[in-house]
């Protein structure tokens, strides 16, 4: 079991700085995913942690050493690529097996830990194949077996699914996850796929602009998102963002988009005459009578998945609204909806993004 603390870690290429004095605290055991756009680091955070990437600043420490100065052969990490890098004139034993002999390590004991990661990934039958022979699910358990016969420290995997067709990253995903049960190693994953974040992690680290946007675990960066990034991030279908002048009212505030008024009570941080986004996910978003509606908006198009339905509405004044509902719904194209906002599950932010409330009394 290892820890792993980044103590404000820099990455600069020359003049140009990616990654800004970022302090992380990974447990032993924690599986824990670095998510966020194209450019926002991720992947170079892992390299940093793996050794392939020097640091410009701070510390990574490993189990209680700094090892800013160890090379990746010595800090005891496995890295499983989003390419395999498989050999591919070897048979699966011999990739599995290959490190290990290089390390003199006895071949009864090689055979052992073979034969071991091999029943664990399911690909007994296919270690005398060569990767060519595999499908694409195959030779990435087998590029993780690679990293499993070498009994890591830690396990470090780098968009590894990426490669694979919809239906089997979610079968994947699901190996990994009953892998870590099993092994209960400590395991730091990056992906852009915040789906794949949401089903896989203890802790989620968003990661923004080469800074840490949010830590924490995945269901508390879904209901309490701590800005704007955050917020639109993490989800799927994403949250409906809202840009807003605030007025009062007498009682609270009136969040004027267009010809949109939402009416809210009073949020701590918030002042008249300023500007705000409010933020309402689309299982929070109620199909109702006029009367009572937030929001009187037109369908412009509706996915109908059987067991349930995504209605994707315009109305004056306000960005495309996604409103997700169980079941059936026989709404079609150009049809005119009556919308409500559950108050309850509505965040709003600052003008500089920050959040002032997740959730609002009702």
């Amino acid at each position: 079991m290892t820890e792993i603390k980044l103590n404000k870690v820099v990455k600069a290429y020359g003049e140009v700085e990616v990654i800004h004095g970022i302090d992380l605290e990974i447990h032993s055991g924690e599986f824990v995913v670095f998510v966020g756009p194209s450019g926002c680091g991720k992947s170079t955070l892992l390299r940093i942690i793996a050794g392939l990437e020097k640091v410009s600043g701070g510390e990574v420490v490993i189990d209680g050493e700094v090892v800013n100065t160890v090379p990746a052969s010595e800090r005891g990490l496995a890295m499983v690529f989003q390419s395999y890098a498989l050999y591919p004139h070897m048979s699966v034993y011999k990739n599995m097996a290959f490190g290990l002999e290089n390390a003199k390590m006895p071949r009864e004991e090689i055979d052992k830990r073979v034969t071991e990661a091999a029943r664990l990934l399911q690909i007994e039958p296919y270690l005398q194949r060569r990767p060519k022979a595999l499908s694409g699910g195959q030779r990435q358990r087998v590029a993780i077996g690679r990293a499993i016969v070498r009994d890591p420290k830690a396990f470090l995997f780098d968009e590894p699914l990426s490669n694979l067709d919809a239906e089997l990253r979610v079968a994947m995903r699901k190996e990994l996850a009953g892998l870590h049960a099993k092994l209960g190693g400590t395991m730091i994953y990056v992906t852009h796929d915040q789906v794949e974040a949401m089903t896989l992690a203890d802790t989620i680290v968003v990661l923004s602009g080469g800074n840490v946007a949010q830590a924490g675990k995945p269901l508390d960066l879904y209901n309490k998102p701590r800005n704007t990034f955050v917020a639109g991030f993490i989800g799927s279908p994403r949250m409906n963002l809202v840009e807003a002048r605030v007025a009062a009212n007498g009682t609270g505030f009136d969040l004027v988009s267009g010809a949109q008024t939402i009416r809210v009570p009073e949020v701590p941080g918030l002042e008249a005459q300023s500007s705000a986004t409010y933020g309402v996910r689309p299982e929070h978003i109620a199909i109702t009578g006029e009367d009572d509606a937030d929001v009187t908006a037109t369908v412009e198009l509706s996915e109908q998945l059987g067991g349930e339905t995504y209605l994707y509405c315009s109305a004056d004044g306000l960005p495309q609204l996604t409103v997700h509902q169980l079941g059936q719904l026989p709404v079609e194209r150009g049809q005119v909806i009556h919308l409500k906002f559950d108050r309850s599950k509505m965040h709003v932010f600052g003008a500089d993004g920050n959040v002032l409330a997740n959730g609002l009394p009702t």
